[in-house]
């Protein structure tokens, strides 16, 4: 089953790399450019056919490895 993690930095903590990007657009030309935010995304396969399973098992796996509580949130979709 196919599973997709994003991962983001809370609000309220600084992106250093949203801030890079949102003044080398402005750099760029790209005037109205604001609050730009990164994050990752992580695919998964996870064997079986319960998607209840595959979502309590990536939430498991993104607590304890895939994001940092202290400072980041996740959103599990299953496909």
């Amino acid at each position: 089953m196919k599973v997709r993690v994003e991962v983001f930095l809370k609000p309220g903590v600084l992106d250093v790399q949203g801030k890079a990007i949102e003044a080398a657009l402005g750099g760029l030309g790209f005037g109205g450019v604001s609050d730009v935010r990164v994050g990752r995304i992580i695919t998964l396969d996870i064997a079986g056919d319960d998607r209840a399973k595959a979502e309590a098992e990536a939430k498991s796996m993104a607590d304890r490895l895939l994001a940092n509580a202290v400072i980041e949130s996740y959103k599990v979709e299953v496909a």
